[in-house]
């Protein structure tokens, strides 16, 4: 018989894959949104399920104690942004920006790209994996460019130049990963199962493993958005969509980290190998001090989120590479107190533009006089995002500084002095974005601000109070970090 678990595990990856070829083909803007959303809900309410019901591992496919955690994030944003997409499009739609074909695309290619990025969560094969990335990344690639502006258009092309390197310089790493486990295992799938690898791992040439996480954190450290391999990241997020800037923010990049968390497993089962914290640690605390004066010389709103991403997946990153059962902890948590954050930010960036006409952080003044949901929503979002308390954030950066500062004292003052210098920046904009006499044009708002406040819920929430059980979820994981 069939495992209950296995239907669920099967519908988080068909639901997206059947949804896709129908919305492809439906003309109705408000019906394919809706089925965009029931397709994302269906899929969330799947991947929920896989929590109590989980099935075996198979060959290709895997449900463990790590990635359960990112796939329901992941499902759970997909959904959220997919309710803020629908009011978005619809403005694109009547202002011209998008044609009706380009709309039938814009809803496949979303659930094509949430196909991707729940397939690389559930792959119990890297090379499955690296696949799933590379397919989750053309499609960003398409939907950077759906609006045909020569801006738009240049974007796209750096992410696919750049997201070429990366994911050429991944695949590098997997195939010595490979021969690397072939020695010991054997040909064949075996030798490319995260479960058996991480089983065998301490019998594997670390030479060879060394080489292999170079290129894999090189590679799936562009995915990342790592310093310095960020490049393509603000570009991509001031010219497409607003919900793929949320989606790029909250989800993608997750799943590019979790690819190297996955690999960061391995090197640690085989203790003659290279021990990857240093080189994470260093990638995490560069791209958390450039992201971090970046932040002062922006105009563009999208870029300056962007940058706050960059700043961000840095701390995350540092985090994961000190390690240690406190580390790994506030790291996880802040990766998901990250990822409904900045999703709620670029929703209320995304109307921000649609009702001001424009993405210059000059032309926009007074939101919380001229649109006070739309000014508070990204004032509660900004005092999230820098980590002021009581949000949750703010417990999460001051578990990171204060655990390395108990260890690296030099290395906690330096990250502390990044989190200060984007906190200074973010609120120096934001002054002038939410409060004042309102300024430009102004159209009024349709805007849905379910999804916004939901997820300021939850963060604020984690700041205050965590369930008991969340909290030893959440250290069960990290201990499987270390």
């Amino acid at each position: 018989m069939t495992e209950p678990g296995s239907l669920f595990l099967g519908a988080v990856l068909i639901i997206p894959v059947a949804s896709a070829a129908v919305l492809a083909l439906l003309p109705d803007d408000r019906t394919a949104a809706r089925l965009n959303a029931l397709a994302t809900f269906l899929t969330f309410v799947s991947a929920a399920v896989l929590f109590v019901e989980r099935p075996s591992a198979g060959r290709y496919l895997i449900v463990d104690d790590l990635n359960v955690v990112f796939i329901v994030l992941s499902t759970f944003v997909g959904f959220t942004t997919s309710v803020f997409s629908g009011s978005y499009i619809a403005h694109e739609l009547e202002t011209g920006r998008l044609t009706p074909a380009y709309l039938r695309f814009y809803h496949a290619m979303y659930q094509a790209l949430m196909f991707a990025m729940n397939l690389a969560l559930l792959s119990n094969n890297i090379g499955l994996m690296w696949v799933a990335v590379e397919l989750a990344t053309l499609t960003t690639v398409l939907m950077v460019g759906i609006y045909r502006t020569p801006a738009a258009l240049e974007a796209a092309w750096k992410y696919f130049l750049l997201g070429s390197v990366g994911i050429a310089l991944a695949l590098f790493g997997t195939i010595l990963v490979y021969l690397a486990a072939h020695a010991v295992v054997g040909e064949g799938l075996d030798a490319m199962a995260w479960n058996v690898l991480v089983d065998k791992a301490s019998a594997f040439d670390p030479a060879l493993l060394n080489l292999a996480f170079v290129f894999l954190l090189l590679g799936y450290g562009t995915k990342v958005g790592l310093v310095p391999l960020h490049a393509w990241l603000p570009d991509a997020h001031a010219e497409g969509p607003t919900p793929i800037s949320a989606v790029l923010s909250g989800l993608l990049l997750n799943v590019a980290l979790f690819a190297v968390l996955r690999f960061k497993t391995i090197m640690s089962a085989n203790p003659a190998a290279l021990a990857p914290g240093p080189l994470m640690v260093s990638l995490g605390l560069l791209s958390v001090l450039f992201a971090s004066f970046m932040l002062y010389r922006r105009h563009d709103i999208k870029r300056m989120f962007a940058y706050s991403s960059i700043e961000h997946m840095g701390i995350i990153t540092f985090a994961f590479g000190m390690g240690g059962p406190l580390a790994n902890f506030a790291g996880l948590l802040h990766m998901t107190l990250h990822s409904l954050t900045k999703s709620a930010i670029f929703f209320c960036v995304g109307h921000i533009a649609q009702v001001k006409g424009t993405q210059q952080m000059s032309e926009i003044r007074g939101l919380t006089v001229s649109h006070p949901a739309l000014g508070w929503g990204l004032t509660f979002g900004v005092v999230a995002i820098v980590g002021l308390p009581p949000m949750g954030i703010f417990m999460t950066e001051f578990l990171i500084v204060t655990s390395t500062f108990a260890r690296e004292p030099v290395l906690a003052v330096a990250l502390g002095l990044g989190i200060l210098l984007a906190l200074g920046a973010l609120l120096l904009r934001l002054n002038g974005l939410a409060f004042g006499e309102p300024y430009g044009s102004s159209q009024p708002s349709r805007a849905s601000f379910v999804p916004v406040f939901a997820h300021f819920a939850l963060v604020l929430v984690a700041g205050i109070w965590l369930p008991p059980a969340l909290v030893a979820w959440f250290q069960h994981i990290a201990s499987l970090l270390n």
